[in-house]
């Protein structure tokens, strides 16, 4: 009896598994927004290059965008190397702006000495800032424009 029913589930899964294979067939190729397949290579006529300086923020609350050079900088579970501008033990004499005190906030409001661990990965808000092609349309408007 064992045996039998151990033959009907392996034949069930290879037929469910057949079947998922035969549909993602059917599916069509997978697409991306450049317009060109996954594994095709496509040059680019200009790289764009980051803009130095600090720019608008678009609306409030807008995470600041990264005016330099990020790509060096170590962001993992031990180290963050934005930390050693922009923490406020290190702000003042490294002439960067200091973090909001809402990432020394833990998840139920105590202030912290450190960096909490929910805004420990800066990369996750902040961008650096650069001037790109959308690659999607967009008509956002700043806040400042709407009345």
């Amino acid at each position: 009896m064992n045996k039998q029913v151990l033959a009907g589930v392996s034949a069930l899964v290879v037929t469910l598994s057949l079947a998922g294979w035969a549909v993602a067939q059917g599916a069509g190729g997978v697409t991306s927004l450049r317009g060109a397949d996954v594994d095709e290579p496509q040059l680019l006529d200009q790289v764009p290059r980051q803009i130095e300086g600090r720019m608008v923020r678009n609306y409030r609350q807008q995470p600041p965008l990264i005016p330099h050079s990020a790509t060096q900088y170590q962001i993992d579970l031990r180290t963050n190397q934005c930390l050693s501008c922009h923490d406020w033990t290190n702000a003042g004499e490294r002439g960067a702006p200091t973090l909001s005190m809402t990432h020394y906030l833990d998840r139920d409001g105590n202030e912290l000495d450190q960096v909490a661990g929910t805004r420990w990965f800066c990369n996750q808000c902040h961008v650096p800032q650069a001037n790109t092609p959308e690659l999607v349309g967009n008509d956002f408007q700043p806040s400042t424009n709407l009345r």
